[in-house]
């Protein structure tokens, strides 16, 4: 069965992407956001992941506000980026592992979730700039490390998911990789946030005092979060907040028992709290033999 060595959770904004184009990594603008990347590196290199299921949202490359599905799963051989019009170089195709998506797929299906299924997806910022931070040397060869099965959540188009639904999508996802019959090593990723708002009158809004109560619900108890509405996220987030609900979805996928590996929190990054997390799972199954 496939066995989930943890999770990261990142911001994904453009502007981190320009950074990296233009090696500003040691600027002093910007060390305190990329430092925090340096337990990352260390630990992805320790539990030497095979596939990251990375939890985004789509910022208008794949889909836009007339066709703006609430969940949908890639399942392709390979995932294309292309010019967003931020500056940011455009990446290199990411593989994909097919029969992973649709073992998800199914179970999902079987779960009630009502997926968008996509055998050809572009995959933007929100997927690239993450997968560039977690494998800086593999950003700059073009040779990825790992598969990707992409689960989009619609963060833009109102109604969004509710947080409780995005949890259970993690939960779901969990599920069905412990279910995967193949060896093969998962990460959950899950990108963007934390507290920021782009527009209208709270324009550059960011709330510490909540952004600091996820993160440490995100270990303890992400139910405590779940039970905030929408219409709360926004309020104590921002409008570009709820991309806190890719970071539930990843929180949920992590089934067994979940611990805090590392942290980092830097404001600003652009107009957004700059926030990466990385937790450990460690198997009930493991659990039980112990």
């Amino acid at each position: 069965m496939a066995n989930i060595v943890g999770g990261v959770a990142t911001t994904h904004v453009p502007s981190i992407g320009k950074a990296i184009a233009e090696k500003k990594q040691n600027d002093p603008y910007w060390k305190p956001f990329f430092s925090g990347f340096d337990f990352v590196h260390r630990w992805l290199a320790e539990v030497k992941p095979d596939v990251a299921v990375v939890f985004y949202n789509d910022h208008g490359l794949n889909f836009f506000l007339d066709k703006m599905p609430t969940f949908a799963i890639g399942a392709a051989k390979e995932y294309r980026n292309e010019d967003e019009g931020w500056g940011i170089p455009v990446s290199q195709a990411v593989v994909g592992d097919p029969a992973l998506s649709w073992h998800l797929v199914n179970a999902l299906v079987a779960d009630e979730f009502d997926m968008t299924v996509c055998q050809e997806m572009l995959v933007d910022h929100a997927v690239t700039i993450p997968l560039a931070l977690m494998w800086p040397a593999a950003a700059r060869s073009g040779q990825w490390p790992v598969r990707i099965v992409p689960v989009e959540i619609n963060t833009v188009q109102h109604p969004l998911p509710s947080v409780a639904r995005c949890l259970d999508l993690g939960r779901s996802i969990g599920r069905a990789l412990e279910s995967y019959p193949e060896k093969t090593r998962v990460v959950v990723v899950g990108t963007g946030g934390l507290s920021h708002q782009l527009d209208g009158e709270r324009a550059g809004f960011i709330n510490q005092e909540f952004d600091r109560l996820c993160m440490d619900a995100m270990a303890k108890d992400p139910d405590e979060i779940a039970r905030y509405s929408i219409h709360d996220v926004v309020k104590l987030a921002g409008a570009q907040g709820v991309e806190l609900l890719n970071w539930m979805a990843m929180r949920g996928a992590l089934t067994g028992a979940v611990t805090e590996a590392h942290r980092n929190y830097h404001i600003p990054v652009s107009n957004t709290a700059g926030a990466t997390m990385v937790f450990e799972n460690k198997p009930k199954a493991r659990l039980r033999a112990a």
